[in-house]
């Protein structure tokens, strides 16, 4: 393909070739990713549904791209920008990043200064940006003009489940479900990755998947030992119906949360959020544990936060970030209610992470 050009909602443009899928006005707000490894993950992620993702390392691509290591059923970001595609062999069986791009219809643009745009997005925030030719430039800045904000998107319709489902498979063979669980999690779908279902199944439990609009009553008449609010992409002040539906079970059977999930969660308990300057996009956050003064490494993506002047008196930060000291975790002992902000299932670490789906445990036991 041809010169690409980003341009930005305030008017900044950055100029690449384009590779993969078609990029003809791709739009979407356009976020910045810290990682190295990880770039299928990060594409398959569904909390990426909407943006365009930026990687800030210097080549993507040497190891290539292999199916059943996806975090959903195929690329959730609406583009991939990057410094340099490695065109090279990569392992049998395994697609190159520009085929596996071209085959999922996503646009890719290499040769950008990720790092002049990264800046950019440092100094001036997270916003809105068009792919486009040349030749379509009026066209383009008319689109991008009229396009809305994420915090004005329901993104969750795109990558919900349809229906219940009880212990779903996940494809390419990974970890099966327990043969006799010892609980069964009530999970609500709202862009849940397949990590943290593979994390439940390994502690011994039962997952019955719920669409992003069940109610309480269907969870509570499930016959499920606790709730699980996944991760997912966009706005947690436009899910009224799901901080209800938190509202209405906690107290009643515990409550757990990640990411987006974390976030319902803060508004259930009578708390708000609010957007981040340009979010949390990585693999190398540190996160402390004031329960335990240990501090972690973590794997994150959100661009909305708790604003923790919010949260009643009840409820305790118990995870803190280390380089802004945002809220990582809530914690309400009486309440049975915990969440965490970042990505346990991802362990970065690589393990630390993962043990607080220990803690997860025992507050449904």
């Amino acid at each position: 393909m041809g010169k690409i050009i980003l341009r930005l909602r305030d008017g900044r443009e950055f100029e690449g070739r384009g590779f993969g899928g078609r990029s003809i006005f791709s739009s979407g707000e356009v976020v910045f990713n810290t990682g190295t490894p990880g770039y299928q993950e990060i594409l398959t992620d569904p909390s990426y549904s909407g943006q365009m993702v930026v990687l800030t390392t210097t080549m993507v691509g040497n190891y290539g791209i292999e199916d059943k290591s996806g975090e959903s059923s195929g690329i959730k970001a609406t583009a991939f920008l990057i410094r340099r595609l490695y065109r090279g062999d990569v392992l049998p069986g395994r697609l190159r990043v520009e085929e596996y791009l071209e085959r999922e219809g996503i646009p890719g643009v290499e040769d950008i200064d990720t790092r002049a745009l990264a800046m950019h997005i440092r100094r001036f925030g997270s916003q809105d940006g068009v792919l486009f030719e040349e030749s379509d430039r009026d066209r383009a800045i008319a689109h991008l003009e009229s396009f809305p904000h994420i915090e004005e998107r329901n993104l969750i319709e795109g990558v919900s489940v349809k229906q219940s489902e009880v212990d779903p498979i996940l494809g390419g063979g990974r970890i099966l479900p327990p043969s006799s669980p010892e609980g069964r999690i009530a999970l609500v779908d709202y862009g849940v990755k397949n990590s943290i279902i593979e994390e439940l199944y390994r502690r011994n439990m039962s997952v019955h998947l719920f669409p992003w609009k069940t109610d309480s009553r269907e969870i509570l008449s499930s016959g499920c030992d606790a709730l699980f609010l996944s991760n997912g992409p966009g706005n947690p002040a436009l899910l009224q119906n799901a901080i209800s539906m938190a509202r209405e079970c906690i107290g009643k059977i515990p409550v757990m949360g990640i990411c987006l999930g974390h976030q319902i969660i803060t508004h259930a308990l009578g708390g708000e959020t609010e957007k981040m300057a340009f979010g949390h996009h990585g693999s190398n956050h540190p996160v402390r544990n004031n329960l335990t003064s240990r501090i972690f490494v973590t794997s994150q993506n959100h661009g909305f936060m708790t604003r923790r002047s919010s949260l009643p008196k009840d409820v305790d930060v118990f995870l803190e970030n280390c380089n802004d000291w945002s809220v990582e975790g809530l914690l309400s002992g009486r309440k049975r209610v915990i969440s965490v902000q970042f990505h346990p299932e991802a362990g970065p670490g690589p393990e630390e992470g993962k043990s607080l789906f220990g803690s997860f445990m025992e507050v449904l036991r």
